[in-house]
């Protein structure tokens, strides 16, 4: 014999379970109903919900999602985070970007140093990772933090471009708001590999050896020639590369004639000393 639940379940209830979990209101309805009106093991109801969700969509890609770039109130460190989902009707729904900022505001406030660091910080009484699980379960898509940034500087200034699709954070050596934009917005825009040539890193330095290494030697022009020559010729193509590709050489953005470099010095010789940039994808 089956015994009906007799529990009522009211919408007062619903809207609590709502307020707890961002759970949409016919899953909360479902996970009270299902638990007999315990509100603690509706909770964990709608948190099993959401695992079932991520196991079933663990292959599909994540490539929407809200990029938040943030700095504590004495402006000495920042964080940028990307929450992840699969579509950009989520990422652009008002609460979802919320959702995003809670998590940011919960990194800020705790001071997180990692990706892991920030699923365990509790925002009330729930972690991160369980908040994600819950709107997991509300919107039926993958979703989380798929990139987490933080620096520490005398100065760091933070930027947020193009509908939360990119965030920059960028540290200086002294106090310099109207400069940490504008490199930022730089960063944003350019996407250096580095400060400068001497912060690029050996690996990448030598990936793009290999790729001019490579054309040169497809080069009919080349044919012939010696190997030393040619290894000449690429130092040269690679000095190129930094200029275009490393932040302080290349031309300011907001004024092509002179350098980001020029701009730093002409602004009290501040020195950038690092740079992290989050994009979607």
């Amino acid at each position: 014999m089956i015994i009906m639940s007799t529990v009522t379940i009211s919408a007062q209830d619903i809207n609590k379970l709502r307020q707890a979990t961002g759970a949409g209101m016919m899953d909360c309805r479902k996970a009270l109903t299902e638990t007999n009106g315990d509100f603690e093991a509706a909770i964990d109801w709608l948190r099993k919900q959401g695992q079932k969700v991520a196991a079933k969509r663990s292959d599909r890609e994540a490539k929407e999602g809200v990029v938040i770039a943030q700095t504590t109130a004495d402006n000495k460190s920042g964080i940028v985070v990307c929450i992840s989902c699969e579509t950009d009707f989520v990422s652009k729904n008002t609460d979802f970007i919320a959702f995003a900022q809670s998590i940011a505001d919960a990194a800020i406030a705790n001071n997180a140093k990692t990706a892991e660091e920030l699923g365990n910080v509790k925002i009330g009484s729930v972690t991160v990772n369980d908040l994600i699980n819950d709107k997991l379960a509300s919107i039926g898509e993958k979703i989380g933090i798929t990139k987490y940034e933080r620096i520490e500087a005398p100065y760091v200034a933070s930027y947020i471009h193009g509908a939360y699709r990119i965030g920059v954070l960028v540290g200086l050596s002294s106090d310099a708001a109207e400069v940490g934009k504008d490199i930022a917005m730089q960063i944003a825009a350019l996407n250096p590999v580095a400060v400068d040539a001497s912060s690029v890193s050996a690996e990448v330095i030598a990936r793009e050896k290999a790729i001019i290494m490579d054309v040169m030697k497809e080069d009919p022009k080349m044919a012939g020639k010696p190997e030393e020559m040619l290894a000449k010729i690429a130092e040269g193509k690679l000095g190129a590369f930094f200029k275009e590709n490393t932040l302080t050489a290349q031309p300011f953005v907001k004024d092509a004639g002179k350098s980001v470099a020029d701009y730093l010095k002409e602004s009290g010789n501040i020195t950038v000393t690092e740079f992290k940039r989050v994009a979607l994808g």
